[in-house]
């Protein structure tokens, strides 16, 4: 059944639009990168003078392969140090495509250049695998901490893997990855002590303390030291916990000095609601309304322990919140027209961005039932305040459905691929709408989209 809001036609053409400037900072970063392999390799290259014989090119490849998985780890850390500037420039979900790509690669890197070495210097002792493997292992300095360093890596990759990530909670998922930080101190004497192109090399010893220590700095500065200075310094705590839908709330905050966090229409916060339970984990909830100097809002269906106790918050649990982060926000606007598709409970942001964008905006929410759609009322009455359209779409027995397919958006939206589409959903609802916005003529640059998956 689709119901359809249409406010008074007064404001859609009215208001001049100014196309934003698109942010370098993907490409920047992606630069830098790639800027830091290409240093890598010439540090091997600087130090090699021969490749020679097959023992020679397995254990160059081995080098290689471990001066890029050291260079990796740095990588890894610094995508998900939460540093404002590139979580906002590109994206919180592009970040963390970014990382799953590169903790791949990393865990491959790691396991080619334990072998190729291995196999490579058995070749030229001419001793067996096995036996050269506890050779290194015991008599290379570090070489032991950097060999559970490693399994600590490999098991951290395994973990990551979507068929166990969907066996366990967010919370446990996320608490695994500390694992990392620990493999990564191991690993780091090993490449020092070990690796023939830093040993007796003081500048390329120097420019490798410079990279970890700055890659330590940023994580203990955004991901400690900053939360913990806003805790104090917000004093943030819950007021009211009021019911919007089925298995949905609002929870509301006050605090002191709540502007000075920035917070846009479209981002979210890590918060830790300090109460039995909930205190030892940050989760990731959207704002849900525009913030306001005094008073925040999200609004979270229960889809696991953490979220479902959210609802029995009690008025005065103190709160500590990390960000803003994310870039869904009015900044990836390109065009004149702007279509937010939301898919149930990812009506969040996209109801603090239909209340503040400018220009012609329409809302499509999709839900199982009726009774689904939360923030039914203030999303009309925002629609009729400012002249927008909105379409609540829900499939319930006995009642004509709206499809996602080219056809049915096409249908609600007139000039679909005119349009710029924020899109936020469960991650099989959009994956349909990516496929059927692509089939619309919506351009891919078009889509932005904030996933609901880990």
């Amino acid at each position: 059944m689709t119901t359809t809001v249409t406010g008074a036609s007064r404001a859609s053409g009215g208001v001049r639009h100014r196309r934003p400037r698109r942010t370098p900072v993907p490409f920047l970063a992606q630069l830098l990168i790639w800027a830091g392999a290409a240093g890598v390799l010439g540090l091997w290259w600087s130090h090699t003078t021969a490749v020679v014989g097959p023992a020679g090119w397995l254990t160059g490849a081995g080098r290689i392969t471990g001066l890029l998985a050291g260079y990796a780890c740095a990588v890894l850390l610094a995508l998900m140090a939460r540093v404002p500037l590139l979580d906002h420039g590109v994206g919180t979900d592009r970040l963390a495509r970014w990382h799953a790509l590169g903790g791949r690669c990393t865990v491959s890197l790691a396991l080619a250049h334990t072998l190729l070495v291995i196999w490579g210097y058995s070749l030229t002792s001419h001793t067996g695998v096995v036996s050269e493997t506890s050779t290194l292992v015991l008599s290379c300095p570090d070489l032991l901490k950097g060999t559970i360093g490693f399994l600590l890596f490999l098991a951290t990759g395994i973990l990551s893997a979507r068929a166990a990530r969907r066996r366990m909670s967010y919370e446990t998922w996320h608490y695994l990855h500390f694992a990392t930080y620990l493999a990564v101190f191991l690993s780091f004497g090993h490449q020092l002590s070990d690796g023939a192109d830093f040993v007796g090399d003081r500048l390329a010893q120097a420019a490798w303390y410079a990279l970890f220590i700055g890659v330590a700095a940023l994580l203990v500065w955004f991901r400690f030291a900053v939360p913990l200075r806003r805790g104090l310094r917000h004093r943030m705590r819950v007021v009211e916990v009021r019911p919007e839908a089925p298995g949905v709330v609002s929870v509301h905050l006050t605090g002191e000095h709540l502007d000075e966090l920035g917070g846009e229409p479209g981002q979210f916060l890590r918060w830790r609601f300090l109460a039995r339970g909930l205190w030892w984990t940050a989760n990731p909830y959207s704002l849900s309304a525009p913030a306001h100097p005094r008073h925040l809002r999200i609004t979270v269906k229960s889809a696991g322990a953490h979220s479902a106790a959210l609802a029995h918050l009690a008025p005065g649990t103190r709160v500590w919140a990390e960000g803003p982060y994310g870039g869904f926000t009015a900044r990836r606007r390109t065009a004149a027209k702007v279509l937010l598709l939301a898919g149930g409970v990812g009506i969040t942001p996209l109801r603090a961005l239909f209340e503040t964008l400018p220009g012609q905006v329409t809302l499509v929410h999709r839900a199982r039932r009726t009774v689904d759609l939360a923030l039914r009322a203030e999303i009309d009455a925002i629609a009729a305040r400012r002249g927008a359209t909105v379409h609540h779409v829900v499939d319930e027995p006995g009642g004509p459905a709206s499809p996602l397919t080219a056809a049915g958006l096409s249908a609600l939206v007139p000039d679909l691929a005119a349009h710029d589409v924020y899109l936020c959903g469960p991650p099989g609802m959009a994956r349909a709408a990516t496929g059927a916005l692509r089939e619309a003529g919506v351009p891919a640059r078009r889509i932005h989209h904030e996933s609901f998956a880990f």
